[in-house]
């Protein structure tokens, strides 16, 4: 049976407004004795969202890193309301002089002129179509996108240039576009990827309270592939004695609903999502706490977290071998092409025609 710590934010993966590393001032809650007992705790209540214009002067950024396997990306989104409690991107919140904590989760920042700044930088002369991977800082396919359809636009563009792209989402949201990655599909164009942590809807709604139900997952990853889509599951991410149990019924799980590839990588925690996760663990888990960070430590080099080439997607150790040992009889068991799917058609992109001052003359 699994012991409950303190109540956390209802909604939210976040317990408090952690500053950020950038802070030059920290707010202390402060008890001066005029507080109602009916308010009591109110930061429970689930605090609202707001999204924020964002006017982006470019949308396309370029990877550098061997550990990732693709050179550019592109994210509609700053901050992500699925809430994640593991999100590796809730640092970024701290340059924005925000907290990685509620802040990232309740203040979505949405590049609303994302698809014509795409098209601008499509349109130039030079530009070498090399696959963008869409929604990989924060996910494409957020609650607010519903609302906004940036990821749509995006979307539109690539398929009117004929541009390779891939995402990884958490949300079903994405069977809305199924019209538009469909015809990709047929040209071998786009390759889609859900993030699935576990099977377990209770861990799913404390883990990552605004994403989509892993078996609303599950049936998106069916009506996708039945469309015709290339679709695969990252079991990601793998935390040691929270889900890492589940790792060989996940697969199967993707396999049976019609994914052909798959991957994992191992819990990451950079910066301020350490002290983040570990405040997580001793809300919802506080009986195993110290035991998953000794393990992810041992994965580390005795640290929270390791950034070094090689090391921060698997760690090292006895535990990391025995993982990769693990998904590769996976791989086998359940007949997986492997960890990705083929390569893209790179030959079919066509460059849009660049706005001219003048107009269509001819």
């Amino acid at each position: 049976m699994t012991t409950r710590g303190r109540p956390g934010i209802k909604g939210r993966g976040s317990t408090g407004y952690l500053p950020g590393r950038f802070a030059v001032t920290t707010p202390e809650t402060v008890d001066d004795g005029w507080h109602d007992a009916d308010t009591e705790g109110d930061i429970a209540s689930a605090p609202p969202t707001q999204v924020i214009e964002e006017v982006a002067r470019s949308v396309i950024t370029r990877n550098q890193s061997p550990d990732i396997p693709f050179d550019q990306s592109l994210n509609p989104y700053r901050g992500c309301e699925h809430g994640c409690s593991y999100c590796f991107a809730r640092p970024s919140h701290a340059y924005l002089d925000l907290s990685p904590g509620l802040d990232f989760e309740t203040k979505i920042f949405a590049k609303t002129n994302a698809a014509d700044v795409l098209r601008r930088e499509l349109s130039k002369r030079g530009y070498e179509p090399k696959p963008i991977s869409l929604g990989i800082n924060t996910d494409a396919y957020q609650p607010t996108e519903r609302r906004l359809q940036l990821t749509r636009r995006i979307i539109e563009v690539l398929a009117e240039t004929k541009h390779p792209f891939s995402l990884i989402t958490k949300n079903a949201l994405i069977e809305r576009d199924v019209d538009l990655l469909a015809p990709m599909a047929r040209e071998n164009l786009v390759h889609v990827y859900f993030s699935i942590t576990t099977l377990d809807n209770g861990l799913s709604s404390r883990l990552e309270p605004r994403a989509s139900a892993p078996h609303s997952r599950l049936r998106a990853v069916k009506r996708l592939g039945e469309a015709g889509i290339p679709v695969g599951v990252m079991f990601a991410p793998v935390i040691p004695w929270v889900n890492d149990a589940e790792l060989e019924a996940v697969l199967e799980a993707a396999r049976d609903a019609g994914a052909t590839a798959a991957g994992y990588v191992l819990l990451r925690l950079p910066h301020e999502v350490a002290p983040l996760f570990r405040d997580w663990l001793q809300t919802h888990l506080p009986d195993r706490a110290a035991h998953v960070m000794s393990t992810i430590q041992q994965l580390r080099g005795g640290k929270d977290y390791d950034s070094r080439f090689g090391q921060c997607l698997s760690g090292e150790g006895v535990y990391a071998d025995l993982l990769a040992r693990r998904f590769a009889l996976a791989l086998k068991r359940y007949g997986f092409q492997g960890r990705r799917h083929p390569p893209f058609d790179l030959t079919r992109f066509v460059a849009p025609r660049a706005p001219s001052p003048q107009g269509e003359l001819f």
